[in-house]
């Protein structure tokens, strides 16, 4: 049988990219200084399970999950962090990672993969989803996000309140996500402020 250990390698935290999204580019700045342009516009996304092998423990194998994106010669490939995936057991063969591979945290990769594989559409997001697409695009985007969300949160409401109904809920309820992602997430805080300016400029025209 092959061998798996579930459990986190403290010692081993190889540098992650920090990502910024915008509808249709995607920019990544490395630990050494590299700053990477990546355009989304015309390529094939795969999502795949795949391995990094850790030199300094004996080449053992690290699960990761992988989104590559192909276009004719062009190859760009994301990862979760290796040292938070179990060890591959020896009988699953999946594909080894690039060592130039791009290391994501979980919830930037997360985020970029819901994007991509969604095929780049807002309305295919809920506002739970918005509130983390927020934490990854850029500044621009975040505006945007923001406004859909409040699009989002008056659809919720005015289903809530119904043909019968002469108050629903109030539509600011539904932005929770995105106001607790706003705590700890510049990007998704510009977000918020945008929802917020959205709605209130909304509901001025519009008597609930």
């Amino acid at each position: 049988m092959g061998r798996t250990a579930l459990y986190r390698d403290a010692t081993w935290h190889p540098p992650r990219a920090a990502v910024s999204l915008d509808p249709d580019v995607v920019q990544l700045d490395h630990a050494d200084g590299r700053r990477l342009r990546h355009s989304l516009d015309g390529f094939t996304p795969t999502a795949l399970d795949g391995f990094v092998a850790h030199q300094d423990l004996g080449r053992h194998r690290r699960f990761v999950r992988m989104l590559v994106l192909e276009k004719r010669a062009a190859r760009h490939v994301f990862i979760t962090p290796p040292e938070q995936g179990a060890v591959a057991p020896n009988v699953i063969s999946v594909p080894e990672a690039p060592t130039e591979a791009a290391i994501l945290e979980t919830l930037a990769f997360e985020a970029l993969s819901d994007w991509i594989l969604r095929g780049g559409r807002l309305g295919a997001f809920s506002i739970s989803d918005l509130a983390r697409l927020a934490q990854i695009a850029s500044a621009s985007f975040a505006v945007v996000i923001g406004e859909v969300a409040a699009q989002r949160a008056i659809e919720i409401a005015w289903d809530a309140r119904g043909p019968l109904r002469s108050y629903g809920a109030a539509p600011e309820a539904s932005l929770q996500p995105l106001a607790d992602a706003a705590k700890t997430s510049p990007r998704a805080a510009e977000a918020l402020v945008s929802a917020l300016a959205h709605l209130a400029g909304r509901l001025r025209r519009r008597r609930w």
